[in-house]
């Protein structure tokens, strides 16, 4: 049973700043240690599909071979899906191609950002190339902040570099409580993947 709360402790004052406007795009940064960026993401595409929006996700580590369950309920769902990633970089026999690859999934995502023939682009972990140096940062951070008025964007992965936050209108940083991991226990299949 949960305790009752002190009235004092419940608001009732309206939290929202005066002189609210609509914007015509927004650029929306998951980062943190925690799990759930991709996750947040996808709930994001989900809004957008809603709304009839065209969508398309690039994912930079991600192997198009493990076939997630965010990729397959997406492509279903008529999302744009590019899995140009090699996985993870603990595991790679070369990671000149990695780097290759990553590169290759930029000009991918650049192409989407400039081409304004999608409403939201998603750059699915896009942080950790932008950290090693593997894609011009300095490229990213002025495609987002000079894409088409109506092409929003939203950015995964741990670490954010300080110039995506900066071109950012929302960050979440999503912190690292308890993992199963940690405990043991592999990635479920429906909850992690």
């Amino acid at each position: 049973m949960m305790p009752e709360r002190d009235p004092d402790d419940i608001p009732t004052d309206d939290p929202r700043p005066d002189g609210l406007r609509r914007a015509s795009s927004l650029v929306v940064v998951f980062t943190g240690p925690g799990k759930g960026k991709t996750s947040a993401a996808m709930g994001t595409v989900l809004r957008s599909v809603a709304r009839d929006w065209r969508v398309a996700v690039v994912q930079f580590l991600k192997s198009g071979r493990w076939r997630t369950g965010e990729e397959k309920v997406c492509r279903r769902l008529g999302v744009d899906w590019w899995a140009h990633g090699e996985g993870f970089t603990w595991e790679s026999e070369d990671l000149d191609l990695d780097r290759a690859v990553a590169a290759a999934a930029w000009e991918r995502a650049r192409e989407l950002i400039v081409g304004s023939e999608h409403r939201l682009v998603v750059l699915d972990e896009v942080t950790y190339p932008l950290n090693w140096g593997w894609i011009d940062a300095s490229d990213v951070i002025a495609t987002i902040r000079d894409r088409p008025g109506q092409v929003s964007v939203v950015a995964t992965g741990r670490n954010a570099p300080p110039g995506l936050v900066e071109v950012a209108d929302t960050v979440s940083e999503i912190a690292d409580v308890k993992h199963a991991y940690r405990a043991g226990i592999r990635a479920k299949r429906g909850i992690d993947f």
